[in-house]
């Protein structure tokens, strides 16, 4: 599975980014990308990476962590094999590199909010685009 993540830049404090991520490839199971939960990480300077959103294979259920809940919106189109993370209100804290991860293990069919929050239990990983917030 290979993943493109791309979409991030400088902006200031209030405005919005749409990341996204192209997915490509198979697991070694043999499983497309319409069957994966998806998820998307950040990263900022000094600090372990952290769960930002999740969201399930069918694209029905989704899950943001608290600290961007109301802002930030994950989404997913089978048809072009993206995963997006629309991010509106933006802050100086959501500075980081974000990367979109994908689960070629766990169920197809499994919860958004019963995906894990661990980094390492992700299979498949972007190569980051960083988004930097200034006040």
């Amino acid at each position: 599975v290979q993943l493109q993540a791309s979409g991030g830049g400088s902006v200031q404090a209030g405005d919005s980014l749409r990341l996204s991520c192209a997915v490509s490839g198979r697991a070694p199971s043999g499983r497309l990308f319409n069957r994966y939960p998806m998820a998307w990480f950040r990263q900022a300077p000094g600090k372990e990476r952290q769960f930002v959103a999740a969201i399930s294979w069918s694209g029905g259920s989704t899950h943001v962590t608290d600290s961007v809940k109301g802002r930030f919106a994950v989404s997913r189109d089978h048809a072009k094999n993206t995963v997006d993370l629309q991010m509106n209100r933006l802050q100086p804290e959501d500075t980081a590199v974000y990367y979109c991860a994908a689960d070629s293990v766990s169920p197809p069919n499994t919860p958004a909010q019963d995906m894990s929050t661990i980094p390492s239990n992700y299979q498949s990983w972007g190569q980051g685009t960083l988004v930097t917030v200034s006040s």
